[in-house]
């Protein structure tokens, strides 16, 4: 036991370590300098000044942009990780790695090609061109964000929800039409229920990253407005000020944290509750 023991111990310690100092350390310094100010003494005037309206309705869009990039992604990959639920093992791998074929590509690069498929003279702009009709403004506007949000994160809410109606007894869903329910009623009463939890782990999975993003709102909505990560990431970068990017950064987190344990409330794998 002694033996297995210290095993056990020699094993987690590179996992400790990692998490001391890429993760617990960081987290100090952000504490530090959210209540600190460019001498190093104590002051709360940084959350004072986040607490503006300028930075609230920034925090606002940034809420409002996740939660509708959040919701369109549910909208779409319910019925498409239901439908791949339903295939043949082949065709359901076949189907698992186009939806996964995106994500073997760079962040940055699948962002990018999205602001040259969106621009002026893109190919949708091209094509449309070729019936007399004019340039549509597709790029650095808040629908763009919305739409690279959706495109980077919806392979995120697709693959839970099929792993979860895939692990699925198919003898419930034998029972409930042997009980009349049609498919329609199977899928909203069996289904649907049965798989709420990975519904919310998907919507976690999209709604954090979608939150705190940065480079997609500046890339595709051209600096037209800021969102949370913009926000923080030029506090750093172009402004120099610690003190105020440190105190958006650890509102960020506590409002992370606090989605993900409401979240986490409704996502107990537990499926009798839910039912």
């Amino acid at each position: 036991m002694k033996r297995r023991s210290l095993l056990q111990r020699f094993a987690a310690a590179p996992h400790i370590a990692w998490s001391v100092l890429f993760i617990i350390i960081p987290l100090l310094f952000i504490i530090y300098y959210t209540f600190t100010d460019a001498s190093g003494g104590f002051t709360l005037e940084n959350l004072s000044t986040i607490a503006s309206p300028e930075y609230l309705m920034i925090f606002l869009r940034s809420v409002m942009f996740s939660i509708l990039a959040t919701v369109i992604c549910l909208l779409i990959g319910y019925p498409l990780a239901y439908r791949i639920a339903s295939m043949k093992p082949r065709t359901q791998r076949i189907a698992i790695v186009l939806v996964m074929l995106p994500m073997w590509l760079n962040f940055l690069i699948r962002t990018y090609c999205l602001k040259i498929l969106l621009n002026d003279q893109g190919i949708i702009n091209t094509f449309l061109g070729n019936f007399g009709i004019e340039p549509l403004k597709l790029l650095n506007t808040s629908g763009a964000v919305i739409f690279a949000m959706v495109y980077n994160y919806l392979p995120y809410m697709i693959l839970p929800i099929y792993t979860v109606i895939s692990k699925m007894d198919q003898n419930l869903l034998t029972a409930a039409a042997d009980l009349g329910c049609n498919r329609f009623q199977t899928l909203t009463k069996v289904v649907l229920p049965l798989s709420f939890s990975g519904i919310m782990s998907g919507v976690t999975m999209v709604f954090v990253p979608s939150i705190s993003t940065f480079y997609i709102s500046d890339a595709m909505g051209g600096r037209t407005f800021s969102l949370i990560g913009d926000t923080i990431e030029r506090q750093f970068k172009e402004a120099d000020n610690y003190n105020v990017g440190s105190a958006l950064s650890l509102v960020l987190m506590i409002l992370i944290i606090i989605s993900m344990s409401i979240m986490n409330k409704y996502s107990d794998d537990d499926g009798g509750v839910v039912v």
